[in-house]
C-alpha cells in the first residue's frame, strides 16, 4: 500500500490499514512530518475511532474535554443556545474532544511508527497512474513508487483529484486567523475554558476554548472579505480583520490583539463529487471532500474514510491475506461519498446561518433561542456511529425555515435552516 500525504487523514488511513495487516508506506511532501494550526474539535464521531485504536486515552490527556458549547450574537453578546456536553458523551457514548492540531497530528504519527508504517519525506508526487498490478505514483524528482493500490490523501490541491473531475477549489470570500493565549495572560482568566464559544454574526464570527488541559486559549477569528468580493488578489489582511469584527462586542474585540497577524488562512472548498476510486486509486480526506470548517468536520471525515476503508479491508481479506479490493473500494465508495456531501453542502448553509444581518439575523436569534439545550435533532445524523454501509447512514434532519420565527411565538424544537 502507498498512501500520499502525511497529515491527519493520511496518518489515519495508514494506522488504519496496518491494523488489517497490510504493509503501508506513506510519502510526505515536505522535509519534515507536522502540523500547522492551532486548535480542532473532535466529535463523538471521531473519538469513538480513536477509542478503537486505542489512542483515545493519549488523545484526551493532551486535549481538553469540555463541558458545553456555547453559542452568542457577536454583536451584543447574549447566549442564543448551548449543547450539554457531558450529556451529549452519554448520549452518543464518547466525548467532545479539542485538542492542539499538532497534538493529534503527533499521536497519529507515533502510532504509524510503532506499527511499522515507512514513513518517506521529501517526497511530493505530481502524478498519478494506474498499472496492470495496482498504481503508480511519480515524484517531482522524476522517482516512481508502485503497489497494489494507492490512497491520496494530499489534500485540497491533491493531483489525483483531476483523474476524477476537472474542478478548482471554491473561494468562499472568507478568512480566518487564529491564535494562541497563554495561561498567565488576564485575558484567559476573563473565559471558562469548560467551554467551546462560538459568537456568530454579520459576515464574521469568533471561536475560543481551551486547549492542552487548560495551559492556553485557542482563539479563531473568521470574516468575509471585502477585497476577495471585489476580486483583489491581497484579501484577508489585518486591515481587514479589524473592520470586519468593528461592530461586535467588547470581548470579541479584546481578543483581536491576540491574532497571529503575519498569517492568515482562506476558507475554500470544492463542490462534493460522488466518485472517488479510479481503478486502484482512491481518494481520502480533503483531496475528496474539502468542506467549509463551520460544522468541525473536515479532519474527522478524513479520519473516518480511513477508518471505513479498514474496516472493508477487513471484510474483504482470505485468510491468505490477501484482499479483493475491487469489493473492498466498492464498499467504500457506496458510503462516504454520500455522507460526506452531506457534510459538505451542509457547512455551507450553516456558514451562510452564522453569519446573517438585519430581519434575518433577527429571527435565526429567535429560533436558536427556543432551542432546547437537551434536543439534539441537529447532531444524531452526524456524531452517532459512522456509517459502513449506506442502510447504516442516519435521516438527515428537519430544516425550520427561517420566516417561521416570530418573536414571542412558539417555534419547532431542531434548529434553523
Amino acid at each position: 500500500m502507498i498512501v500520499v500525504g502525511g497529515g491527519i487523514g493520511g496518518l489515519g488511513v495508514a494506522r488504519s490499514l496496518t491494523r488489517q495487516g497490510l504493509s503501508v508506506r506513506l510519502l510526505e511532501s515536505a522535509p519534515a512530518f507536522g502540523e500547522v494550526g492551532a486548535g480542532i474539535q473532535l466529535a463523538p464521531n471521531c473519538t469513538r475511532i480513536l477509542d478503537d485504536y486505542g489512542l483515545l486515552d493519549e488523545a484526551k490527556s493532551l486535549g481538553v474535554v469540555p463541558d458545553a458549547m456555547v453559542m452568542r450574537d457577536a454583536v451584543d453578546g447574549d447566549e442564543l443556545t448551548r449543547l450539554d456536553l457531558r450529556d451529549l458523551e452519554r448520549r452518543y457514548g464518547y466525548p467532545y474532544l479539542v485538542i492542539h492540531r499538532s497534538d493529534l497530528h503527533g499521536l497519529l504519527l507515533r502510532a504509524c511508527e510503532r506499527a511499522g508504517v515507512e514513513l518517506v519525506n521529501d517526497a511530493r508526487v505530481t502524478s498519478y497512474e494506474n498499472t496492470d498490478g495496482g498504481a503508480r505514483v511519480t515524484l517531482a524528482s522524476g522517482e516512481t513508487h508502485e503497489a497494489g493500490m494507492v490512497i491520496a490523501a494530499d489534500g485540497l490541491h491533491s493531483p489525483a483529484r483531476k483523474l476524477f473531475v476537472d474542478d478548482q477549489p471554491v473561494s468562499s470570500a472568507y478568512v480566518a486567523y487564529r491564535g494562541t493565549v497563554p495561561a498567565a495572560q488576564p485575558r484567559v482568566k476573563s473565559v471558562d475554558l469548560s467551554e467551546v464559544v462560538v459568537y456568530i454574526g454579520p459576515r464574521c464570527h469568533f471561536v475560543h476554548y481551551g486547549l492542552r488541559g487548560g495551559e492556553m486559549l485557542n482563539q479563531v477569528a473568521v470574516f468575509e472579505s471585502p477585497k476577495a468580493l471585489a476580486g483583489q488578489d491581497d484579501w484577508g489582511t489585518p486591515d481587514e480583520l479589524d473592520a470586519a469584527f468593528a461592530g461586535t462586542c467588547g470581548f470579541v474585540q479584546d481578543g483581536l490583539p491576540f491574532m497571529w497577524r503575519d498569517k492568515w488562512w482562506r476558507m475554500f472548498d470544492r463542490d462534493p463529487i460522488m466518485t472517488w476510486v479510479h481503478g486502484r486509486i482512491a481518494l481520502l480526506g480533503d483531496s475528496a471532500h474539502p468542506p467549509l470548517q463551520y460544522i468541525a468536520q473536515g479532519a474527522i471525515m478524513a479520519i473516518e474514510d480511513g477508518w471505513v476503508l479498514g474496516e472493508h479491508v477487513a471484510r474483504n481479506r482470505a485468510e491468505d491475506g490477501t484482499v479483493d479490493w475491487t469489493a473492498a473500494l466498492a464498499a467504500y465508495e457506496a458510503v462516504r461519498p454520500e455522507h460526506c456531501r452531506r457534510v459538505l453542502t451542509t457547512s455551507r448553509k450553516w456558514g451562510e446561518l452564522w453569519h446573517l444581518d438585519g430581519l434575518a439575523r433577527e429571527q435565526r436569534n429567535v429560533l436558536l433561542r427556543a432551542r432546547d439545550t437537551y434536543d439534539y435533532a441537529f447532531t444524531d445524523w452526524l456524531y452517532g456511529p459512522t456509517a459502513l454501509t449506506p442502510d447504516e447512514e442516519p435521516q438527515m434532519f428537519t430544516a425550520i425555515p427561517l420566516d417561521t420565527a416570530v418573536t414571542g411565538e412558539p417555534v419547532p424544537a431542531g434548529g434553523a435552516a
